[in-house]
């Protein structure tokens, strides 16, 4: 493998607590200079998941989905069928040890993606994520040990969005959350946002953006 080039590993559909025992078994790989910089794309069944110091409150009832205790930073949000995933296994000694950066950069994944689909999505100034206006379209998470990142990104392609009316997602009470079938008002195929999402992180981890 040419360590310069990122590597793209699509899981398909995998338990939450599955991608998390593949993240930590690639960051070891990624951290003894195995492999390159990594993005694990999946998709979970429903679940909610609680950052490092997320208040428990902001889940609202757990009727629906598995609640797990995470050790990404953040608030509580929600995956499951319709998101793509991406985990980020990334070795930040070479980026800077920019952590704010790393953060912007997957932010940008998916904002490129999301034009690709003729979306033009943002930043709110103070809050993580992507936005379409004021309602979240991708949600954004992740530890750093080390220096090697794991977690990541999860952008709402066509996920049931009455899931989150079981949280405060990331804890934000005045905004709301949407999708991209929604925004658009037809279907999209995940497979082809799963795909442009593997071309931009491609671009942009390879450093050809500078």
């Amino acid at each position: 493998m040419h360590l310069d080039a990122p590597c793209i590993c699509n899981l398909g559909r995998v338990a939450y607590q599955e991608g998390v025992r593949l993240q930590q078994e690639f960051a070891d790989r990624r951290r003894s200079g195995e492999i390159g910089d990594t993005l694990l794309l999946c998709e979970h069944p429903p679940v909610y998941t609680l950052g490092t110091n997320a208040d428990a409150a902001l889940v609202l009832r757990s009727d629906t989905a598995e609640v797990i205790q995470t050790d990404r930073g953040g608030e509580v949000t929600y995956h499951g069928p319709g998101q793509v995933v991406g985990y980020a296994i990334c070795d930040l000694n070479g980026r800077g040890r920019d952590v704010h950066r790393h953060c912007r950069d997957l932010e940008e994944v998916m904002i490129r993606a999301l034009a690709d689909f003729g979306l033009g999505a943002g930043r709110i100034e103070g809050l993580t994520g992507v936005w379409l206006g004021d309602e979240k379209v991708g949600a954004l998470g992740v530890r750093v040990r080390r220096w090697i990142s794991t977690h990541g990104f999860a952008l709402n392609v066509d996920c049931d969005l009455t899931y989150f009316d079981g949280i405060i997602p990331c804890g934000i009470r005045d905004k709301g959350v949407t999708t991209m079938e929604r925004a658009l008002g037809r279907p999209v195929d995940i497979d082809a946002v799963r795909q442009s999402c593997a071309r931009h992180f491609e671009e942009i981890f390879l450093g050809t953006d500078g």
